[in-house]
């Protein structure tokens, strides 16, 4: 049973293997975009209901004009490469509330929330698309979906191990599920770490295909610094890259940033 199991997930990673597009990078995705779309837009849906919607009028205008804007860059991207069905399977939406957290996200499928108290960080509409293209970034790459997948063949991968040591000790069956469930853990940490990077280097491409200046995304990143400097916890145990290295890795990829851009907006020529 262990080795069909073992072979099971070998078979999936696989066969589900997919190439994010622009960075190249090879993802596990075995979640469909039609088994989790309509839970997203659902719980986006309870989550503007259960939430004050900002009453700044110009700040309101401004996300979503950046919003529309940046998500336009993505849609020409997408029909201009061969990605009409995931292009079509989107639909963006931007919504400003009002809460002093320093945050913003994007579900599968476009629908993204800023926080009022991330203003101040972003200062300025090249500092809001910056937040923006990394946030859009996600739902492009399938990040979300990329995480569920893992999840499955985490639990997949925990059921070997149970079955592994079967009939052994119960102190050698908990060394193992205890070696495994740390092991398991911090990969899944790794690979949230790697998925904000490649969010801030796709935000980079999108903005600066969307109009905006590229340089600012780093700046957001040295405000953040400013803000909520100390702490943090080991590099190995964080879900997120330090600020530094999200300043130092958005500095240097800005030229690629660039050129990447200007290659794409010209497809649309």
């Amino acid at each position: 049973m262990k080795k069909i199991i073992s072979l099971i997930v070998i078979v999936l990673f696989f066969v589900q293997c997919t190439t994010v597009p622009i960075t190249g990078r090879k993802q596990f995705n075995i979640v469909k975009d039609e088994n989790v779309l309509p839970a997203s837009f659902a719980q986006y849906r309870g989550f503007l209901e259960k939430n004050t919607l900002s009453n700044n009028q110009s700040a309101t205008i401004m996300i979503k004009d950046i919003g529309s804007n940046i998500s336009a860059a993505v849609d020409r991207f997408m029909r201009n490469n061969n990605m009409l069905k995931e292009a079509d399977s989107y639909q963006w939406e931007f919504n400003l509330v009002e809460d002093k957290t320093i945050n913003a996200w994007c579900l599968p499928g476009g629908k993204v929330v800023f926080y009022s108290g991330i203003l101040p960080i972003c200062k300025n509409e090249d500092g809001v698309a910056a937040v923006m293209g990394h946030e859009v970034a996600h739902a492009f790459a399938k990040h979300g979906q990329e995480r569920m997948s893992q999840g499955q063949l985490q639990a997949i991968g925990g059921v070997a191990v149970a079955l592994g040591t079967m009939g052994k000790e119960e102190d050698t069956q908990l060394i193992w599920n205890l070696a495994y469930g740390i092991g398991s853990s911090v990969t899944m940490l790794a690979y949230s770490r790697e998925h904000e990077t490649e969010a801030d280097k796709l935000g980079l491409v999108f903005m600066i295909m969307a109009g905006y200046d590229g340089k600012e995304a780093a700046e957001v990143w040295v405000r953040m610094s400013e803000k909520t400097a100390g702490g943090g916890g080991p590099k190995i145990l964080r879900t997120h890259p330090t600020n530094e290295d999200r300043i130092k890795t958005l500095r240097a990829y800005l030229p690629e940033a660039n050129r990447l851009a200007a290659k794409y907006n010209a497809q649309s020529k």
